[in-house]
């Protein structure tokens, strides 16, 4: 799978034309083929989303079943790139909102525990938050991946933070984002 996504030239795509090729490998993975986005490295995860256009992404975010994939995957994930050593001594709930999706609201939700050293990251787990985030989804997959800085989107409004700021600054100080193959 990484050596597919590695050599496929995305600018060539359109937006459509992306979204049935990730259709097919979806469709493929389901199928049992062995084809799935859960066989690519972080890695190469990191490099697909930064070789998408916005366009690209953005088409991704609007496709409800492939936003789902793209939002799971990227959670799962949370978990291998923690940092144990660098949240020791944090304790902290929060809460992912992303518009345009078919939760309560309009906002698919996911949230991420932080404690006792350890991280679990998924669909809402049930916990009262500390912080919320809410953000559109094709921003997080390029927030998430390194792809962009959340700074910036929080300077700009397409971050908002809601409750404690502190432990939304931090959380990216937790994880290990790989970089993209060279």
């Amino acid at each position: 799978m990484d050596a597919f996504a590695r050599r496929l030239d995305l600018s060539k795509l359109s937006a459509g034309q992306f979204i049935r090729l990730l259709e097919t490998l979806h469709m493929l993975g389901s199928a049992g083929a062995g084809v799935e986005m859960r066989g690519m490295s972080t890695e190469t995860l990191v490099d697909v989303v930064g070789r998408a256009s916005k366009e690209q992404l953005h088409a991704v975010a609007e496709h409800p079943e492939l936003r789902r994939v793209f939002l799971e995957e990227i959670f799962r994930r949370m978990t291998d790139h923690f940092l144990p050593e660098k949240a020791r001594y944090s304790s902290v709930v929060v809460n992912w909102r992303f518009s345009g999706g078919d939760g309560d609201g309009g906002y698919d939700r996911f949230q991420t525990v932080i404690e006792d050293g350890m991280c679990v990251s998924g669909a809402d787990l049930g916990r009262e938050p500390d912080t919320t985030i809410t953000m559109a989804a094709d921003d997080f997959f390029r927030v998430a991946t390194g792809n962009a800085a959340v700074a910036t989107m929080f300077v700009t409004g397409r971050v908002r933070v809601k409750g404690e700021y502190a432990p939304a600054v931090r959380l990216s100080g937790y994880f290990d984002i790989p970089s993209a193959p060279r």
